[in-house]
């Protein structure tokens, strides 16, 4: 197209959408980001920009940063259109865009990472904050506790000057923040897990103790590690992501889809200070853990419910699976009568409505988030998000038919089939155990269960290795369908 747009700050007044009212070249940064993403550019960044678009935060200005090879394709495309990102909301009845600033660098990414430690140890930057997913916190799957003993963790604990973790280029700056004399930073997770600053905090000090445990015990005692939730539909882009900016006017070789709803719940806990995010939309609150847990139970476990059958029977998208009569009807029974009776009110909203509001995000046609996306990477997302709830719901001898139908359709997906013999590619970071035991598992459901890594020991001899042997059973033997009508009663 001729009327094209490429995306610059050169170019900000060219273009036919709203754009930043601030001057970006007097923002000064005061935030490193780790793991630039759809999601971060979608969420925190865009919180930032409505604040910088009032007038204020201006010195909290992002610089995004990576520490693997294929973050530096991501800092490429971004610095090549400065720093800039097209938002396009994506609501059932059209869609709407804007172009984001509050990025004003990108940190190289390099072997060490010596330059984002460099950036980090700046006393400007007050908050690091992290996208770097579920599974990538170096959790033991068994204990929950930190796993020194993976490689990565090991190489940094050895080459701490040369770290190739997120958590040893942070361990390496505080060192460096600390011998200058200066102020921590505060650490701030974003990805879905339950206290995801705690977790943070058990990984980057279980590093830092395996190296040097002084340095550790003054993280311990001066920085900061807030909780908080984070929520956004935030689907992958791709190339009818790019011909949509570009209907717009825009070339953008980064744009980001997303839906209308934004939430985000923090501890007010920040050793540094922070920006004003609450005057835009954000809450913080001393129970974020009220929130988290009704957000990763109904949202996060509702994906899983859906996923898993959606692949299975070659349902694209998750919008698509809430519009199949029984994918649909399925996730809302599994979520009203088993994972909502897990979750207590928040102050605005009760679990019931909560399930309602997440079947209406879940259905809008204009996000086109696909079934595998959201099936990626289950062993972190089955044992975080609905494996907790199928162990309260043991504890307190309720059903968990519906949960162990969800775990059996989880299992006959990884097999790597779907049923109309098409091939599932590889969908997780431990996808060749995953197919093993999901092919043997077609004979001995207990093949399955017995992953202590993922189920731990005390599913395996339960009430529910019973149901889920009986779902798995029905469905090799009759089908996925099949199975979700015994489950509905149809």
């Amino acid at each position: 197209m001729d009327d094209l747009v490429s995306l610059s700050n050169a170019a900000l007044s060219s273009l036919q959408v709203d754009t930043p009212r601030y001057d970006r070249w007097k923002l000064k940064p005061g935030i490193v980001h780790i793991g630039v993403g759809n999601f971060h550019r979608a969420h925190q960044a865009w919180y930032l920009h409505r604040l910088m678009q009032q007038g204020e935060a201006h010195d909290w200005a992002i610089i995004g940063a990576g520490v693997r090879p294929y973050d530096g394709q991501m800092r490429t495309r971004l610095l090549a259109q400065d720093c800039l990102t097209t938002l396009i909301a994506l609501e059932p009845d059209g869609v709407s865009a804007e172009v984001i600033g509050p990025m004003v660098d990108y940190v190289p990414v390099d072997v060490g990472n010596g330059s984002l430690i460099r950036q980090m140890s700046d006393p400007a930057i007050r908050i690091v904050s992290l996208t770097v997913t579920e599974g990538g916190y170096y959790i033991d799957p068994v204990t929950k506790g930190f796993d020194a003993t993976h490689p990565d963790i090991q190489h940094d604990a050895a080459c701490p000057d040369r770290p190739m973790t997120a958590f040893g280029a942070m361990v390496a700056a505080y060192k460096r923040r600390r011998e200058a004399g200066l102020l921590p930073f505060t650490g701030l997770s974003c990805d879905n897990l339950q206290g995801n600053g705690s977790i943070l905090r058990q990984t980057v000090t279980g590093l830092a103790r395996l190296s040097d445990p002084d340095l550790a015990d003054w993280i311990e005692a001066e920085a900061s590690f807030p909780n908080s939730m984070v929520d956004c539909i935030v689907p992958a882009t791709g190339p009818a992501e790019l011909k949509l900016a570009e209907s717009l006017g825009v070339r953008d070789m980064a744009p980001v889809t997303h839906e209308m709803f934004r939430q985000w719940v923090v501890e007010d806990k920040f050793c540094a200070g922070r920006p004003d995010w609450d005057k835009v939309g954000a809450t913080f609150s001393d129970d974020v853990h009220a929130y988290e847990t009704m957000k990763i139970r109904i949202l996060n476990a509702g994906h899983q419910v859906l996923a898993n059958a959606g692949e299975i029977l070659s349902i694209a998208t998750i919008a698509e699976c809430m519009a199949h009569p029984l994918v649909s009807d399925f996730f809302r029974k599994v979520e009203h009568e088993e994972i909502a009776p897990s979750v207590h009110p928040t102050p605005d909203m009760m679990p019931a409505d909560y399930v309602d509001l997440i079947a209406r995000r879940f259905s809008n046609p204009r996000i086109i988030d696909t079934t595998r996306r959201v099936a990626f990477d289950g062993s972190s997302r089955h044992s975080g998000f609905v494996l907790p709830i199928v162990r309260d719901r043991l504890a307190a001898k309720a059903s968990v038919a519906g949960l162990a139908l969800v775990e059996a359709l989880w299992a006959r997906m990884c097999e790597g089939t779907r049923e109309d013999g098409s091939v599932i590619e590889p969908n997780d970071p431990f996808w060749s155990d995953l197919q093993r035991a999901a092919s043997q598992a077609k004979d001995d459901s207990g093949v399955w269960l017995s992953q202590s890594s993922l189920y731990g020991t005390d599913l395996a001899d339960s009430h529910f290795a019973d149901l889920f042997k009986d779902w798995l059973g029905m469905i090799w033997s009759e089908g996925a369908a099949a199975a979700l009508k015994k489950y509905l009663g149809k």
